[in-house]
């Protein structure tokens, strides 16, 4: 059973002045593994993501609930005197300040790494941009999509005449994902030296490091992989596939799965060794030929009937489920993933972040409502 009196980051304390996905998404980790994340916002309106919808029970919006649980709202008005002297304190009390505002803002405010550090030692200090500091983009506001067209993303997913984005904030999950590992070292850094640093982490390298297939596919001027939908731009079969009743989604990985594919599904054992198909290259060359007979095949059979061959020859396979069946997902209900969690609008459903621990649980706290923590947090500033 898991030790529930000690968490990983207790005794961390985390200022953010965050909004949109990309630092709520990092601060959200660091709070799932006991930090205290105290989460600064405009006394009008808050962090803008508080607005993008109101789906969650009619209230909360998808966006906020999804990054902001496990935190502290406490709102100021941080170009006042009293806000900026309430942030400057909390900050000194801080142990990791992380901000994403627009490019230059911590800058006219004070605020930045090299204002900070000189005074506050053991600070970590995380910036979020778009490009980073330095170079012809510095200033320039970014947002996912523009992200997901600038690192190439969008030149190879789609479809062969149409280009499209990932339907999920990618390029900001990518950017929170770095920011978390990255504040995690610099704290593991700090136990070892005594001193904190200056992190930085911009959404177009955390996105063009994930590009990195596409990228070496086509060094030194090579042609790009072709956009291909559902299915995988240099891999076959691999990808979407009808049967008769519906549609199966399946991956081979190498020669073996080939050779249980073709005797198996298939009942083919002759094109194991058809020079047409013989390696992934001449399968992948030979697409149109191979798609014809996969569908001649799986034509004939249900969709239970074909998952359940795929299983025999040992092929992954999957559904293409829509949200309602993730939400039930068997494999997420059997394995406890789900915790309920409280919000101003009431309970609602949340995911276990990855990972188990037979040390600790994640703390899985409430979303909070807009100013929610301000007079506390205030206290503590007048009494200590």
């Amino acid at each position: 059973m898991p030790t529930l009196n000690m968490r990983p980051l207790d005794g961390v304390t985390v200022v953010t002045l965050e909004h949109a996905i990309a630092a709520p998404f990092a601060t959200r980790q660091l709070a799932d593994l006991g930090a205290r994340v105290i989460k600064v916002e405009r006394p009008e309106g808050g962090d803008f993501a508080r607005g993008y919808d109101n789906r969650v029970k009619g209230g909360l919006a998808s966006h906020f609930a999804w990054c902001n649980r496990s935190k502290q709202s406490v709102a100021l008005d941080i170009k006042s005197k009293e806000g900026e002297a309430a942030l400057r304190d909390l900050i000194r009390r801080a142990d990791v300040f992380i901000q994403n505002l627009a490019p230059g803002a911590t800058e006219r405010l004070g605020l930045s790494a090299d204002r900070l550090l000189p005074d506050h030692p053991r600070l970590i200090v995380c910036d979020v941009s778009g490009f980073g500091a330095g170079g012809p983009y510095e200033g320039r506001k970014a947002y996912d999509l523009l992200i997901q067209a600038e690192a190439g993303l969008l030149s190879v997913t789609g479809t062969a005449t149409e280009p499209s984005k990932v339907g999920i904030s990618i390029a900001d999950i990518a950017t929170g994902m770095y920011a978390y590992s990255a504040i995690l070292a610099a704290l593991h850094l700090r136990e070892k030296t005594g001193r904190g640093s200056h992190v930085e982490i911009s959404m177009l390298e955390a996105l063009g490091e994930w590009m990195g297939y596409p990228l070496y596919y086509t060094y030194e001027g090579a042609e790009p992989p072709a956009r291909t939908g559902a299915a995988h731009a240099t891999i076959y079969p691999y990808g979407l596939f009808e049967t008769r009743d519906g549609q199966v989604l399946f991956g081979l990985q190498n020669e073996r799965e080939w050779s249980a594919f073709c005797r198996t599904v298939l009942d083919r054992p002759e094109l194991v060794d058809d020079p047409r198909f013989a390696s992934n290259g001449a399968r992948a060359a030979n697409r149109v030929e191979l798609e014809r007979i996969i569908g001649d095949r799986l034509g004939t059979l249900a969709r239970n009937e074909a998952t359940s061959l795929l299983d025999q020859a040992g092929i992954a396979n999957g559904n293409v489920n829509e949200m309602a069946g993730v939400w039930s997902h068997p494999q997420l209900q059997a394995r406890g993933r789900w915790r309920e969690i409280s919000s101003e609008v009431g309970r609602i459903p949340a995911l276990l972040p990855p990972g188990n621990s037979s040390a600790f649980e994640p703390v899985m706290g409430p979303v909070p409502a807009l100013g929610e923590h301000t007079e506390m947090v205030l206290e503590e500033l007048r009494v200590g």
